[in-house]
């Protein structure tokens, strides 16, 4: 298999970074990652910070790319409502494939992350389990303006791409808080610095709806086997750990890995009830000795609740994806177990 150069946009979020540290120790893996921001963690990969809004300065720092022979794109850009989302979001995407992309002529794959969004999941109770064969929902939804884009483009390249559509992704990134594991564990630690007990704080239906998960690092393996599988030309995947869980069995057992007494559920406004105690973990960073992250650089109190309080079940099919070769799983409680660990190996949290 010939070396990879693989370009990965959103280098620094919880897929991208999770892809840097897959690939840091294979010698047939060279990485350039484009991020805001310098990352806090040694790697040997190579970043830029790129403006991808801006076509001029997408030029300045992407022409010397021309031996490409991956793209990945995990970057977002949030606005207050979905209409604002598409413009940017599609100019990014778009500046990105005709500065870097159109310049590497050996390029062979790109894939784009999506998410259960494509199914309306962000809108309400959806068709499960879904599939990638569902009708889109009524727009906008930036997901369907990018695949389009894409799609159109490829038509007249040479290269292939796959877009994959994941679940609720666990993993760790500082400055990108939307994922439950630095929730969970936030929570948990002001939780017990209060002397309180761990308790789910959504609503009872939502503890007790069935959910999936999927880790970073499953999804960078996927990545990595797409990027050189002919079976995943041009081909939509769902991807998820495997498995099927309910808070109401999971969390007890989150209780036992971090070596709190569990309570009954009680609905906690996160927003509200959690901003107050910002001086709280300020005090446990300075008595345990953590990384100064930022509170709000670490956890997003309004995912919390957002994933907390959904009443009805997020299952996507992954059927299509193991029928085409990729049979990565993982036990979502197993993952929770070695994220935690990882979280107090890097002293993020106590």
């Amino acid at each position: 298999m010939p070396p990879k150069r693989i370009l990965i946009a959103g280098a620094l979020g919880v897929i991208g970074r999770a892809l840097v540290d897959h690939c840091e120790n294979d010698p047939d893996i060279e990485l350039i990652g484009l991020a805001r921001r310098r990352p806090e963690f040694p790697t040997r990969a190579e970043f830029r910070s790129v403006d991808l809004l801006d076509r001029a300065d997408c030029e300045r720092q992407l022409s010397d790319l021309g031996d490409l022979s991956h793209i990945v794109y995990a970057a977002w850009q949030p606005r207050p409502s979905r209409r604002e989302e598409v413009a940017p979001n599609l100019t990014m995407l778009r500046n990105l494939m005709e500065t870097a992309g159109d310049g590497a002529p050996g390029l062979r794959h790109v894939t784009l992350l999506q998410g259960a969004k494509a199914y309306g999941s962000h809108l309400g109770p959806f068709r499960t389990p879904a599939r990638e064969t569902d009708p889109r929902h009524m727009p906008p939804n930036f997901y369907y303006d990018q695949q389009d884009y894409l799609s159109e483009l490829q038509q007249r390249r040479d290269w292939s791409w796959t877009i994959f559509r994941p679940t609720f992704v666990y993993g760790f990134a500082v400055g990108n808080p939307m994922n439950l594991t630095t929730v969970i564990a936030v929570y948990a630690a002001i939780s017990r610095e209060l002397g309180l007990p761990l308790r789910f704080p959504g609503t009872d239906a939502a503890y007790r709806v069935l959910s999936q998960a999927v880790d970073a690092t499953l999804i960078a393996k996927a990545i990595l086997w797409a990027g050189e599988s002919p079976q995943a030309r041009d081909e939509v995947f769902n991807i998820t750990n495997g498995d099927l869980f309910r808070w109401s069995s999971l969390w007890p057992q989150l209780g036992k890995l971090l070596d709190m007494a569990v309570a009954e559920p009680q609905r906690i406004p996160l927003v509200e009830q959690m901003a107050v105690h910002e001086h709280v973990w300020d005090g446990l960073v300075a008595k345990h000795g953590l990384k100064p992250y930022r509170y709000r650089d670490i956890v997003s109190w309004a995912f919390g609740d957002f994933c907390f309080n959904r009443e009805y079940d997020h299952i996507l099919d992954t059927t299509k994806l193991r029928r085409c070769g990729f049979d990565g799983c993982e036990d979502s409680y197993r993952m929770f177990e070695r994220q935690l660990g990882f979280l107090r190996e890097h002293r993020i949290i106590p």
